[in-house]
């Protein structure tokens, strides 16, 4: 048996990795739901901005918190039904969504969808990370462009199902968290037959990538999250207000903002696939400097463009800064490579919880200045790119070579 493990880990499973992939853009769909629908609910239940900021900040926090004590845990003991377990919570919190009448209820209920967030994320990408074989950064960005393509496609499905008309309709995407948990459920019979008593063996481990000491790859750790900050701040403030703010500059109607924030997640998407593959190619850190530093430019034009030039500009920084978020995992995993679950739920916890915080801080700063100031304030955000050099050299390209567990 010790010698079939070793192939398997080389060779990459394919099949898992386009149904966690697969699994990956029903789950996010769902969550992109939420600010979708926020000119609704914002209408519908009179709230403020700092208010729509509030229910992204519960829902974030909730996708977020426990993710790295999920990876934690199940670095030490694998629980592969919990992906179908994570969905369910999900599926309930989209049937409260749909029918509370109380902004209290409603923030329960993206409290829900955010708990089957965070029980999602740390073990989908471990299980992505296992199917990987040679190839870790092509495996992370096709596992994550499922996430981003989900998180296109539910603006345009929000337009398309929802928007202006009734709450009720959020039942319909029921039927999409009901597949994802029949796909998950195979995925977890495979993770559990075939992976998890290895997965337990490498989780006794403390090895850090070669050349370095512990406490340098936690100092490089702490820069990452630094770049996480930058990144999903940023996003965030695209996420939950772009469709604020073309309406508020340009007079758009709610389906048409809708659409361009699709056509926006849409180049996010595009962006996440290429990032980890070229990482795998060129060396991550090249990727992480250009990616994050390489958006700004774009973002500080953007706010100063007309329409056309906004959706242009939009879709440059989607592009470039995505691709980063691949590379910084797979970085990350192979700084700390006998953490993977821990790395995984930290870095999707904590990009959650930046993007919470920012959707949160930036409503507030909307509600005093208006939503357009908001443009202009947060364009600075990816000059904090220019940390990323003081990440250390790792040879990459050599090490996603060798075999998972070596």
């Amino acid at each position: 048996m010790s010698d079939v493990l070793p192939d398997r880990s080389r060779a990459t499973a394919y099949g898992v990795l386009t149904a966690i992939s697969a699994s990956h853009l029903m789950n996010d769909a769902l969550q992109s739901l939420i600010p979708a629908i926020y000119p609704l609910v914002k209408q519908g239940f009179g709230l403020t901005f700092a208010q729509v900021g509030l229910i992204t900040l519960v829902f974030q926090l909730t996708a977020s918190i426990l993710q790295p004590v999920v990876g934690a845990v199940t670095d030490r003991r694998p629980q592969p039904f919990s992906l179908a377990v994570g969905m369910s919570f999900t599926l309930v919190g989209l049937v409260l969504l749909s029918v509370v009448d109380r902004y209290g209820a409603l923030l329960l209920s993206v409290a829900m969808i955010g708990l089957g967030s965070s029980i999602f994320h740390p073990e989908s990408s471990r299980v992505a990370h296992l199917a990987a074989g040679t190839r870790r950064g092509f495996a992370q960005s096709f596992f994550q462009v499922g996430g981003n393509t989900g998180s296109s496609l539910g603006p345009l499905l929000a337009a398309l199902v929802i928007a202006g008309s009734s709450r009720l309709r959020i039942l319909w995407f029921t039927v999409i968290a009901a597949a994802a948990i029949v796909v998950l459920f195979q995925v977890g019979r495979w993770y559990g037959t075939r992976h998890a008593p290895r997965t337990i063996a490498r989780a006794r481990r403390t090895e850090v990538a070669a050349g370095l000491s512990r406490q340098r790859a936690l100092a490089t750790v702490g820069i990452l999250l630094v770049l996480i900050f930058s990144k999903f701040f940023y996003i965030a403030g695209i996420t939950s207000y772009y469709t604020f703010y073309v309406m508020a500059k340009f007079g758009l109607s709610v389906k048409d903002a809708q659409i361009h924030l699709f056509i926006f997640q849409f180049a996010v998407a595009a962006g996440t696939l290429a990032g980890g593959p070229i990482g795998d190619r060129l060396g991550r850190k090249y990727v992480i400097w250009v990616s994050i530093l390489g958006a700004a430019p774009f973002a500080l034009l953007l706010p100063h463009a007309g329409l056309v030039g906004t959706t242009v500009l939009s879709v440059c920084v989607g592009l470039v800064l995505s691709s980063a978020f691949p590379a910084i995992l797979v970085y990350a995993q192979e700084l700390l490579p006998g953490s993977v679950g821990l790395i995984s739920g930290l870095f999707f916890g904590f990009a959650f919880g930046m993007g919470g915080l920012g959707s949160a801080a930036l409503g507030w700063l909307a509600d005093l200045t208006g939503v357009v100031t908001v443009y202009q304030v947060m364009a600075f955000l990816p000059l904090l790119g220019l940390v990323a050099m003081f990440l250390p050299n790792l040879d990459s390209r050599a090490r996603s070579l060798q075999p998972a567990g070596t």
